[in-house]
């Protein structure tokens, strides 16, 4: 048997998968990621617990998979992107607390860039939730330390897996740094001046799907090669099969990402988004389209552990079902502010239309549909960017399991919803790509052919609740913008 081990690393836990070479999850592994908030609008990590979290969770993976772990022949990772880590080459200890994807303690920073030079070079937007603004910050407090070298979670997974043998990384991780020149595929000289970043700092950038490394035989029994790396939204894209021009997802986890393949034309987007780079049939660059929502499963996260009005996501789909609609409320999750089309560092959340007959139920719908209206208003642009209208969209995610929001999702897009059986594709995409690497599968074809689909057929658009969302977003705008 040959088998695959999957690392996905998220924001707020590790996922371990097990997948053999018939595309079945033979074995589960998860463990929670403690969030730190040291003040209002910062949030970290800390690598040493990324690390720890992320090795038990496949320790319990390869334990329930019940194979022999010699039948593990790749090791593929995943992981969130813009999350930035520095340590030290010498001693492999960080140097500080990750600086997390959420962050926004360099917004004034970004509001000094000049955002047609960023744009140009790395198809991004001046904004603290990219890497070289975190990584500037990082420098300056530690007074630009020796022997340092920086990376996203990939990077650092693959340093503690290998021992501080390898310092690689991806295009789909580099291409969020803004740092990399996308157009040329290189790290860029003129922005590595303008953030004050020594170029010894930087991973080697290597092909998404081939050789990273070697884990060392102490963690897992032997030496399994590391031959697949992509950031999370790239790796779900690949997972769900979405490998030429004209495929589209979105997964609903701590986030909402909305990516559109545009294979090998470099698309300028004119409303907000992002062009970055993601992985074809062959795990080689392709260009995409995102964009990307900052709060989506995150709210209801917020709800359960903030407010304590619900004990489990899970809850959430009765609840919505239980009231005909919000009962006028109406959430605007921007608690780090709002990401694409917007891109407003200063927004924050906000909930409109709250009277006396309010209930619990009210406030979890009014949180479901902010997740509708935040893709459509991304899948609205896209479109318009690309020139071309989707047949459907692939959903993955934790919050895709929620069929009330399914539903919801497509009749507020008016395209078919397409859910796979398996909605954990960000970490079957990191197999696929470390699989096809190590010939586990010979094609992407061959990789998804045992995947099966549920559908959502589009019914009709909720036009008044789209324009109160509107109303509500366009409030919190004005609300950012007075801040300013």
């Amino acid at each position: 048997m040959k088998a695959v081990l999957a690392l996905d690393q998220g924001t707020t836990g590790s996922t371990a998968l097990v997948v053999d070479e018939e595309g079945r999850v033979l074995g589960r592994g998860y463990r929670e990621l403690p969030q730190h908030f040291p003040r209002p609008s910062w949030v970290e990590h800390e690598p040493e617990e990324i690390w720890r979290v992320t090795l038990e969770a496949a320790r319990q993976a390869l334990g329930t998979a019940r194979i022999s772990r010699k039948d593990i022949t790749a090791i593929g990772i995943t992981n969130q992107r813009e999350t930035t880590v520095l340590w030290d080459r010498n001693s492999g200890a960080a140097l500080h607390r990750a600086i997390v994807w959420q962050d926004r303690r360099t917004a004034e920073r970004c509001r000094q860039l000049d955002p047609a030079l960023i744009r140009e070079k790395t198809g991004l937007v001046p904004d603290p939730y990219f890497s070289a603004t975190k990584l500037e910050w990082l420098l300056k407090e530690l007074g630009r330390p020796q022997h340092a070298a920086f990376g996203t979670v990939d990077s650092w997974l693959v340093h503690k897996l290998t021992k501080g043998r390898a310092h690689v990384t991806d295009p789909s991780n580099a291409s969020r740094t803004m740092l990399y020149d996308i157009d040329a595929q290189a790290w860029d000289d003129e922005l590595l001046a303008l953030f004050g970043v020594p170029r010894d700092l930087l991973p080697e950038v290597r092909p998404s799907s081939g050789t990273f490394g070697l884990a060392d035989a102490e963690w897992f029994g032997h030496e399994i090669p590391i031959a697949g790396i992509a950031g999370d939204q790239q790796a779900a894209l690949f997972g769900q099969g979405c490998v030429a021009a004209g495929g589209a997802k979105n997964t609903y986890g701590t986030g909402a990402f909305l990516l559109l393949n545009t294979g090998a034309e470099r698309v300028r987007s004119a409303h907000g988004l992002l062009t970055t780079i993601g992985c074809d049939a062959h795990g080689k660059p392709a260009y995409v389209l995102e964009g990307s929502v900052f709060i989506a499963g995150a709210a209801v996260q917020w709800l359960r552990d903030g407010l304590g009005i619900i004990a489990s996501a899970k809850e959430t789909e009765a609840l919505a079902r239980s009231v005909p609609d919000t009962g006028g409320v109406v959430f605007v999750p921007a608690f780090v502010g709002l990401g694409a089309p917007h891109w407003e560092a200063e927004a924050r959340g906000a909930v409109f239309g709250l009277t006396r007959g309010t209930t619990k139920a009210h406030l979890v719908r009014a949180a479901l549909e902010a997740m509708a209206f935040s893709t459509k208003e991304v899948l609205d642009a896209m479109t318009a960017d690309a020139g071309l209208a989707l047949g459907d969209l692939r959903v993955d995610g934790g919050a895709a399991s929620n069929d009330w929001l399914m539903q919801f999702q497509a009749d507020v897009l008016g395209v078919l919803i397409r859910r796979p059986d398996v909605v954990e594709t960000t970490a079957l995409g990191a197999a696929g790509l470390a699989g096809l690497a190590t010939g586990v599968w010979a094609t992407v074809a061959q990789f998804v052919a045992a995947r099966r689909f549920a559908e959502f057929a589009p019914g009709s658009m909720p036009e008044e609740r789209w324009r109160e969302w509107q109303r509500g977003v366009r409030a919190t705008l004005d609300w950012a913008r007075d801040r300013v």
